[in-house]
């Protein structure tokens, strides 16, 4: 198959239009070609291509910065000697000054498939931006790792943040490309908006179910983003952000396991099952423990669960639910120990007066839903199926591929 960028290489006809035009590129380390040139040196080595600037995202071009709320600055790249400013830095959204840096902006971010995830928001800001200055904006598309199914609680409205894009379900199921026509609809844009498409890319299809699993290799997209299976289990492990839980940050698996010091994994996985055994359904769970080495719980034996889904024998892509799972593990340590201090109350994306668990969430429902003792998985699962086939519905006509 080809990604959006190998496309656009290939091509001079896709690449006609941007004649005359400064062009731009917005990206990160994942930004490669099959062979892992970087896009930014295969757009540079092009004769046609007048390349005048770049942007970087969260974590930056580079894909530096290993934590949340670590800023990037603005630089000179020493290879081509253009500016690259960093839209996770002074700023989130694009300035004046950065707008004219270029006529037609290339946008060529590897996504995960999950609303929290924070390059998809980079995407409004720069359309929003773009309609503004009369600017273009072309994606060149690349697979959803996690491919189409749809899961989770529509983002409320009010609820906008810079981990919450727009009203969709945690797991979104679109690509890059096709996101870019959502955002372009919902919120009413004007501008020139191009996807260069995929050719022969197959989301329904095993063993990958949309990563191309043995033809490409992994590159992080962010720098704790290691493999497929965290891409898998992302929408579910994100919401440990905003608990006191650890995600795995500091060990080798991070955001594919959780856990702490005062847990009883195996309970929890006993009660789990015992709860809702439908939402554990796609993959393997296994009692696990772990000595974080920086984070949360830095130094300290945790006991935890591994979600495991690289088994192509146990794996079910339609069945595994990784945000009903996480919900599910939360609900039950809740009912362990009701008192437990589970919301972790920081500064989150520069939030301080909402929780994460909300902001993550795009709402308080799943909160309330885990501290309420009558609450049964049941009233979870009608307020997310009526969200999810509403979504299902309104991103159809939207979809490439």
């Amino acid at each position: 198959m080809l990604f959006g960028i190998e496309r656009f290489l290939q091509s001079p006809e896709l690449r006609a239009p941007l004649a005359g035009r400064r062009v731009a590129l917005l990206a990160h380390p994942a930004s490669v070609t099959r062979d892992l040139t970087h896009s930014l040196d295969a757009l540079a080595s092009l004769a046609d291509v007048r390349l005048s600037a770049a942007f970087g995202p969260q974590h930056g071009l580079r894909g530096d910065k290993q934590d949340n709320m670590v800023e990037s600055p603005d630089f000179i790249d020493p290879r081509h000697g253009i500016p690259v400013f960093s839209l996770y830095g002074q700023v989130r959204r694009p300035t004046d000054a950065m707008m004219d840096s270029f006529d037609v902006l290339l946008v060529d971010l590897q996504d995960l498939g999950c609303r929290i995830y924070t390059f998809i928001t980079t995407l409004r800001y720069v359309l929003e931006a773009a309609a503004w200055h009369g600017k273009a904006v072309w994606v060149l598309d690349r697979p959803n790792p996690a491919g189409r199914p749809v899961e989770g609680l529509t983002l409320r409205p009010g609820w906008e943040s810079f981990v919450g894009a727009g009203p969709m379900p945690m797991r979104h199921g679109m690509t890059m490309g096709e996101l870019g026509h959502w955002f372009i609809a919902h919120l009413g844009l004007d501008l020139e908006y191009q996807v260069i498409r995929m050719e022969g890319w197959q989301p329904d299809e095993g063993p990958g179910f949309g990563w191309p699993l043995l033809e490409r290799s992994w590159v992080n997209p962010s720098p704790n983003a290691p493999n497929l299976s965290m891409a898998r289990a992302y929408a579910g492990t994100v919401m440990l952000e905003g608990t006191t839980l650890s995600e795995g940050r500091g060990t080798t698996r991070p955001l594919e396991l959780f856990g702490a010091p005062d847990i009883d994994a195996h309970r929890l996985m006993a009660d789990m099952q015992r709860l809702a055994p439908q939402w554990l359904m796609g993959c393997l769970l296994r009692e696990c423990w772990f000595e974080p080495t920086f984070h949360k719980h830095v130094g300290q034996l945790c006991a935890g669960i591994q979600i495991h889904v690289d088994d192509p024998g146990y794996y079910q892509h339609q069945a595994f639910m990784p945000w009903r799972l996480q919900s599910l593990a939360f609900k039950a340590l809740r009912l362990q120990q009701p008192d437990y201090p589970l919301w972790r109350d920081f500064p989150y994306e520069y939030e301080h007066d909402r929780l994460a668990i909300d902001l993550i969430n795009g709402s308080t429902l799943l909160r309330e839903w885990v501290d309420d003792a009558k609450a049964c998985p049941g009233d979870l699962d009608t307020l997310a199926l009526t969200d999810e086939q509403a979504w299902s519905e309104e991103r159809r006509q939207y979809l490439l591929y």
